[in-house]
């Protein structure tokens, strides 16, 4: 395989996703901005949850949303079941993540959610899945096709999924007049605190 077939697979792969993500701006999901607006009004943390990659993603987009102005937490699912489900308050709102909508490990967080009646959204590809049918707020994704050559691999579904976190985050920042002094409250470390430090 020479320097252009792998520069071209580099370019088919950044293609694929970057296409799924015009998909998902002209066609988004029809609950966004009633999510926006009950994290508004959630007087506790945006609790965000998921497994394997979306796992990862969800840490992100917790991490984000902390950050700019929305306060929130990753709990791991599977540590939900275990205990950790005693972080999760009447005055939260909860964020599953789930490509298929079928995870067993977010089944007792859901569980808790209905029973407590925690509002909750969910980010799966499948909307008939048994996430999305438990979820107040169904944020499903474009459909489109993983950018890996076996198409099975976690690669567009989780670009999908950060994306549409992002546009979570700067909508309720935007909703909230986030403004730079905010940002440098949470930033007070590294070059971006730096930048914005007076003398």
């Amino acid at each position: 395989m020479t320097q252009d077939d792998i520069n071209a697979i580099a370019a088919r792969v950044i293609s694929i996703e970057a296409e799924a993500l015009h998909q998902m701006a002209g066609d988004l999901p029809g609950d966004f901005a009633g999510a926006v607006e009950a994290i508004l009004q959630t007087r506790g943390r945006v609790i965000v949850s998921g497994v394997g990659k979306s796992g990862h993603i969800g840490n992100k987009i917790s991490a984000t949303l902390s950050s700019t102005g929305t306060p929130a937490s990753f709990v791991h699912a599977t540590e939900a079941s275990h205990g950790d489900l005693g972080m999760v308050t009447a005055a939260d709102f909860c964020l599953l993540i789930s490509n298929s909508g079928e995870t067993s490990e977010l089944r007792d967080i859901v569980a808790h959610t209905r029973r407590f009646g925690i509002p909750m959204a969910a980010i799966s590809s499948k909307p008939n899945s048994t996430l999305m049918q438990a979820a107040d707020y169904k944020l499903t994704l474009t459909q489109a096709p993983e950018a890996c050559s076996i198409g099975m691999a976690p690669t567009t579904s989780t670009t999908l999924t950060l994306a549409l976190g992002d546009a979570l985050a700067v909508a309720l920042m935007e909703r909230r007049d986030f403004q730079p002094e905010d940002f440098k409250v949470f930033h007070p470390g590294g070059k971006l605190g730096a930048q914005m430090a007076t003398v």
